[in-house]
């Protein structure tokens, strides 16, 4: 039987993280080790290599995810091993796992095959406790404004308007929709809240775009819990409890260092989901990993309608990078999926159905070159598939008006990638890229919502009540047209409905709501169906997973 990820991950020969620290110039005072092999980089030092030259930026996205998968964690990975092997000094800057895709239904995240990063199973579980120290500063504030509205509610804060909610890092559908303060005067003011997962919290996005501890505690102040019974925002620095949440954040926004199977350097740092948030490691790790390298490999969550736009235009536009090329993923069962194959027939040989699905590809193709990056197209080749159907999307280069590289990191690792660095490198010294985000901040706010959803979905238009158009407005009006925005919407297709695979047309994308996201600064639009809390699918991954009697894990991954 063919080895599992974690079976290749526990057969790896790690080196001790002060080795992986000292190629890049890391000694052992500003490393903060979590045992043998991973590590948190001290933000001393963060600080001391700030004025340091910067390498190159290239961003690893995908088409729109399938069952089938595409593996653009696995690229990555693959990727960078590859640069290091030709002579480019290369990091990985990668998101933390969430514990609900881990024990609900996607699985890890640390990659695939020989191209992952390790401890795998640390990494996928509690790593360095960055996600609990999120949750539990998110459920602080949560926990200070029911103590104020108990306390004589001095603010007076309207509990109808409290908008701050509970969040834990699981997938639980229970939660959504919740009642608290029941059971007398003494437990505080009944009312009604809910949960999100701990990815989809503004303390989750405000740890991966701050820069300083400086910056992450202005930005917790400037979080909104709610409204005044006059209607007044209400903010996290109005309920002083701003200082004890960085105290609990204080560690987690250090960055994390483990390694790459061939011993290469990581940072997995900060896990927003792309779909429900702005999907992009921290800010941090990125600036560090690029003046410590040649190369820095980063990726973004989903596909590249989601996690691409949203690193360009809220994490690039925020912390002023400017990345120098764009490695799109996709695999031949994918490409089959989105051409509307059946998943039970997607391990058929089928040029035809390639074809099909070749139209989806270029549209994400396409909307990266809005943002004026140089882009290639890498085929992620899985057992199975066939010459002729590789034949065909290597054919479509012409029409992609993109390089198209076959690479087979998962069976070989780094030389299984060799081509694909090489087209990367020659995409970055191309000397064509004139970075630019989609929108420029004066844009109204419907109308930057409006040119995501045209220029990126290729919707015919967005659609959205007179009240929540009154909202933006008004958010305007007090002084948050600026912000950029992040859209949530499904990670399965263009549209709002997951079930339009392809290149949907002729649809419009529904706003159900919208939230300001001040801390974080941008402005959350919800889009379609899209919930912030995941519910568990029939059968849940965490029914596979296990321990035997000597502590070794099983089913993961």
């Amino acid at each position: 039987m063919a080895p599992t990820d974690l079976d290749i991950a526990r057969n790896a020969v790690m080196k001790p993280i002060g080795e992986i620290a000292a190629k890049l110039g890391i000694e052992s005072e500003d490393l903060f080790p979590y045992g043998q092999a991973k590590a948190k980089v001290s933000l001393d030092f963060c600080k001391r290599i700030a004025d340091k030259p910067i390498g190159k930026l290239v961003l690893v996205t995908a088409i729109s995810p399938t069952p089938a998968g595409e593996g653009k964690t696995t690229t990555t990975v693959g990727l960078g091993d590859a640069l290091n092997r030709i002579g480019k000094k290369t990091v990985v800057c990668l998101r933390e796992p969430s514990l609900g895709p881990c024990f609900g239904m996607k699985g890890g995240a640390a990659g695939g095959g020989h191209a992952q990063i390790v401890p795998m199973e640390d990494i996928n579980l509690h790593f360095t406790g960055d996600f609990h120290a999120v949750t539990a500063a998110h459920n602080l504030l949560a926990s200070a404004i029911d103590n104020h509205l108990h306390h004589k509610n001095k603010l007076g804060i309207d509990p109808r308007r409290i908008t701050w909610n509970r969040v834990i890092d699981l997938n639980d559908r229970a939660l959504r929709d919740v009642v608290i303060g029941l059971g007398g005067v003494g437990n505080s003011v009944p009312r009604e809240t809910s949960f999100s997962i701990t990815a989809a919290s503004e303390i989750m996005a405000i740890l991966c775009l701050s820069e300083s501890l400086e910056d992450l505690r202005e930005r917790l102040g400037r979080i909104i819990i709610g409204k005044t019974y006059d209607r007044v925002p209400v903010t996290a620095s109005d309920i002083n409890v701003q200082g004890a949440m960085t105290a609990l954040l204080r560690d987690a926004l250090a960055p994390n260092l483990v390694q790459t199977l061939e011993n290469n350097p990581a940072f997995v740092h900060g896990g927003p989901f792309a779909n429900i948030a702005h999907g992009c490691n921290s800010v941090m790790a990125t600036k560090l990993a690029l003046h410590v390298s040649d190369y820095t490999i980063t990726e973004a969550g989903f596909g590249a309608d989601l996690g691409a736009e949203k690193f360009f235009d809220i994490k690039c536009r925020s912390a002023g990078l400017s990345p120098a090329a764009t490695v799109i993923v996709a695999t031949i069962r994918a490409l089959k999926s989105q051409g509307g194959t059946a998943i039970k027939e997607l391990g058929k040989p089928d040029v035809r159905a390639v074809e099909l699905g070749l139209p989806h590809l270029e549209q994400h193709v396409g909307n990266l070159r809005l943002f004026g990056v140089p882009v290639v197209v890498c085929i992620n080749e899985f057992e199975g598939d066939t010459e002729e159907e590789i034949a065909a999307v290597l054919a479509a280069s012409k029409r992609l008006e993109a390089p198209v590289v076959r690479s087979n990191h998962w069976a070989k690792g780094g030389e299984g990638a060799l081509d694909l660095a090489q087209a990367v490198v020659e995409a970055v010294e191309s000397g064509t890229t004139e970075f630019r985000p989609l929108y420029g901040d004066d844009e109204p706010l419907l109308e930057k919502v409006r040119m995501v959803a045209q220029k990126v979905y290729h919707a015919h238009d967005i659609f959205a009540d007179s009240k929540l158009c009154k909202r933006l407005t008004k958010l305007e009006a007090d002084g948050h047209g600026h912000l950029p925005i992040c859209m949530a919407k499904t990670q399965y297709s263009f549209s709002t409905d997951p079930a339009l695979k392809g290149r949907p047309e002729n649809f419009e994308v529904p706003l159900r709501d919208v939230e300001l996201r001040a801390g974080a600064g941008f402005v959350l639009v919800l889009t379609g169906d899209i919930m912030t809390m995941p519910g568990l699918p029939k059968v849940p991954s965490a029914e596979a997973i296990d321990v035997d009697r000597d502590g070794r894990i099983s089913g993961l991954f």
